[in-house]
């Protein structure tokens, strides 16, 4: 199991990809590893608002071959940690290879205790990882 700020990992990520000069960006995202899965997640907007669809993008390679993994299958969800209310969503494959794509509403501004399920078919066993998600408040409208 993996546990993380996730919200400072991305500002972190999105800061890093900034600086660099005349290079590949790194990838955007936070890292995250399981058994047999290398992934990185990565949201839009970021940070995440309350009451605004969230898109996580979770792009899985091969841990030992370091392969995209295509046809996988995955849940994201997550409720805040004081309260009942849950959030989830079902990965969708995109069409760069390894990604897949969920939306996720967040119902309140705070830190919510997410985690993702993912498995590369219905063969395999779900492999999990678990972060904490800073979800901000909702953008004022003009």
């Amino acid at each position: 199991m993996m546990r993380a700020r996730a919200g400072s990992m991305l500002a972190l990520a999105a800061a890093l990809g900034a600086g660099s000069c005349g290079q590949a960006p790194p990838p955007r995202g936070m890292p995250a590893y399981t058994d047999h899965y290398e992934m990185r997640i990565s949201t839009d907007p970021m940070p995440a608002r309350a009451r605004e669809r969230t898109t996580f993008k979770l792009v899985v390679r091969d841990k030992a071959t370091r392969q995209p993994i295509d046809g996988g299958e995955g849940l994201i969800y997550g409720n805040p940690q004081d309260t009942r209310v849950k959030a989830w969503d079902s990965f969708v494959q995109g069409k760069e290879p390894g990604t897949y794509y969920a939306n996720i509403h967040y119902v309140v501004a705070g830190d919510w205790a997410m985690a993702l399920e993912f498995r590369r078919d219905s063969t395999q066993k779900l492999e999990k990882v678990e972060w904490v998600q800073s979800v901000h408040n909702a953008s004022a409208e003009p």
